[in-house]
């Protein structure tokens, strides 16, 4: 396909992805992670590309696009899979921290397949170096930054969406590591529910998901790529009826978690190397409702009351006093 083609082809994609991603909001949106067809893909790490999906014919086709001036830099079909999407807001993942590796999922993924297949790419040149089969039902969640392992996400049952296992991959083996990662200080099946946000720590090596707990409290999933350990941070301070509404945004140097709702402002932080959860109100300089303002603004009021009030007075004395 020409770059020309593809130049067309990116902005009719782009069009019909945002239209696609506002009626399934509408309808309440798909419940896991499918392929991440449009226009955002995925950025390098150096910022200067951007990996996409593309409509092109019967099968996607992914490109790198160069993100000053949009020049697709290389291109390539890989049948049907594409650039994987990790939460239900269609969010992409699947490059590694050091650009070397683009994983690639089945673009015709469901519940009920009994086999799942990834492909391991090149990055850079867009060429398959590797093909993992596995029996079951997967879909993708991480990846390290050197690309050593990948994680995924194994559905055990096809009629229960909300329970999931996170399972480690070497990549160099393409064998599945035989125990799923979990928190040991959580109780066995806890962790449940819709993948609705993602973060990764500048790093590469952590992955933070925001889960909306099946109808319980919010958590977030933290994934250690590195050591294959996984950290549950339960949010009690983020109701069920509100998770929907939340974002979760990083400080520059990854040390912290905000969670803000979109109506009310900031409702949780969270200490990326303690995993501690503490309110914005409680925090010097946070989000919460500015009682010193308001109790300062009071005493100005009132000393302001008090002087003009003395000054009255000395209005109505000072005909007298001058006698």
């Amino acid at each position: 396909m020409s770059r020309r083609s593809f130049a067309i082809g990116i902005g009719v994609v782009a069009a019909t992805w945002f239209g696609i991603v506002g009626t399934a909001s509408g309808a309440g949106g798909p419940i896991v992670p499918g392929p991440a067809f449009g226009s955002t893909g995925v950025a390098s790490p150096d910022g200067a590309d951007r990996y996409v999906t593309l409509f092109a014919g019967r099968q996607p086709a992914i490109a790198r696009i160069q993100q000053d001036g949009g020049e697709v830099l290389r291109s390539g079909s890989f049948g049907h899979f594409a650039i994987p999407a990790v939460t239900v807001d269609g969010s992409a993942g699947g490059l590694s921290a050091d650009g070397s590796t683009l994983v690639l999922a089945s673009s015709r993924w469901g519940l009920q397949r009994t086999e799942s297949r990834f492909k391991i790419v090149d990055a850079p040149r867009l060429r398959v170096r590797k093909v993992i089969e596995l029996d079951g039902s997967f879909t993708f969640d991480a990846i390290s930054p050197d690309a050593s392992r990948i994680y995924l996400i194994e559905y055990p049952s096809p009629r229960d969406t909300t329970r999931y296992s996170v399972r480690a991959v070497d990549t160099r083996s393409g064998r599945l590591l035989p125990d799923p990662i979990v928190d040991p200080n959580e109780p066995p099946g806890e962790m449940r529910g819709y993948p609705l946000k993602r973060l990764t720590s500048p790093d590469g090596r952590w992955a933070y998901t925001l889960y909306d707990g099946s109808g319980e409290h919010p958590f977030i999933h933290a994934l250690d790529t590195v050591e294959g350990r996984a950290v549950c941070i339960d949010l009690h301070e983020i109701g069920a009826d509100t998770i929907g509404r939340v974002q979760m945004t990083s400080s520059a140097d990854g040390a912290e978690l905000t969670l803000a709702d979109r109506k009310s402002g900031p409702v949780a932080l969270v200490d990326t190397q303690t995993f501690e959860v503490s309110s914005p109100s409680k925090e010097a300089g946070g989000g919460g409702f500015p009682w010193v303002l308001v109790v300062a603004g009071a005493v100005a009021g009132l000393a302001a009351w008090a002087l003009a009030h003395a000054l009255r007075r000395r209005r109505r004395v000072a005909p007298g006093g001058a006698q």
